[in-house]
């Protein structure tokens, strides 16, 4: 999820769970003033993404440690006691800290719960393990999401005493999710009726979010090395136009159901006579680390130039129609006796 929208959705959760002090009350009562609950829940809800510094090391390691120790339920008290402490230093209650730990563990709370939500997995356990945990319902940015975020906000700031517009915002988030979760599950069940049909033993399903619609989503069923591909929309039926923007051409590209959507892609590419060569190459030493990242790895292309070769491959989770994929790293290689090394080619976005 982007970071904005949960740093708006940690001061969401303060508003609703705050309450305002007595104008009356004695300063030293120990109760924080309410825009200063809010402010620790907006920062605590964007800490969990300082692990954004990462890329001053590489993209790899970046994108591999992404969603890890900062995003872990292991060490959620320990980030909140470093905040409360910091946050009291700050606003000169020296004292007070503990004030400050239970909005600042419901702001890193709420991003971990939208994080979980969306599909690139959060290690929950860590340190004690690296296994990433999604539920994916939500695609990373969420106009939607946000609106029911920034909506609860703005009417909170407008009736600054009373908590019930951020505790109905909260409450249509939870409702907006529920609706996913049903969507989630009607893709998955498309998935499983497509397996029945084809005779599609022992294969593993995944529905992923997918960008400008609720209803858009690319249903991946993983066969060994083989993968079959639809990008859906769940509503019953679209009308059919030229579309001529990139947004449109984008949505226009997930079809309705009845349209029967599927192609398949081989992991290694469709050329058998290259496909010791491509294994060779994902399975060297030097590409361990994308191998570590990509769930859905599928070849792009196979670069040659004189005696030079690189074999490029991306995550199926970051490619979405009109686009190229984000994430593409190959295994490069100057002649046949030359040891294989890892390059990445830079994308379309700021972020890979």
């Amino acid at each position: 999820m982007d970071p904005l929208t949960h740093a708006l959705s940690g001061a969401l959760l303060a508003r609703a769970v705050a309450q305002s002090p007595p104008p009356s009350r004695p300063k030293d009562i120990t109760v924080l003033p309410l825009h200063i609950q809010i402010a620790a829940g907006f920062t605590a809800a964007a800490f969990p993404d300082v692990d954004f510094a990462l890329r001053l090391i590489d993209t790899l390691t970046y994108l591999n440690w992404h969603q890890g120790p900062t995003h872990s339920l292991i060490l959620l008290p320990l980030w909140a006691w470093l905040l409360s402490r910091l946050f009291a230093w700050l606003t000169q209650r020296h004292g007070a800290w503990k004030l400050f730990f239970p909005p600042i563990c419901l702001g890193i709370a709420i991003h971990i719960a939208g994080d979980f939500i969306t599909s690139y997995g959060l290690m929950l356990f860590a340190p004690f393990s690296t296994e990433r945990f999604s539920l994916p319902l939500v695609f990373v940015i969420d106009p939607w999401f946000s609106l029911i975020i920034i909506v609860g906000l703005i009417i909170s700031w407008r009736y600054p005493r009373q908590r019930i517009a951020a505790m109905a915002a909260l409450a249509c988030l939870c409702g907006y999710v529920i609706i996913l979760w049903t969507l989630y599950q009607q893709a998955i069940e498309i998935g499983v009726r497509y397996t029945d049909s084809q005779a599609i033993s022992q294969a593993h399903i995944t529905a992923l979010p997918q960008p400008l619609s609720p209803f858009h989503w690319k249903i991946i069923i993983r066969h060994n090395e083989t993968y079959h591909l639809a990008d859906m929309n769940l509503q019953q039926s679209l009308g059919q136009h030229r579309t001529t923007s990139l947004l449109s051409k984008m949505a226009s590209a997930y079809r309705p159901i009845s349209e029967n959507n599927w192609h398949v892609q081989q992991q290694f590419g469709d050329d058998f006579t290259q496909r010791t060569l491509v294994r060779e190459a994902w399975l060297s030493p030097v590409f361990e680390p994308f191998r570590t990242f990509a769930q859905f790895p599928v070849l792009e292309r196979i670069d040659t130039l004189d005696s030079d070769l690189c074999i490029w491959f991306y995550d199926l989770r970051f490619q979405f129609s009109e686009l190229p994929p984000s994430f593409r790293y190959g295994a490069c290689r100057k002649g046949k006796l030359s040891d294989w090394k890892i390059v990445r080619r830079h994308g379309l976005f700021y972020i890979d």
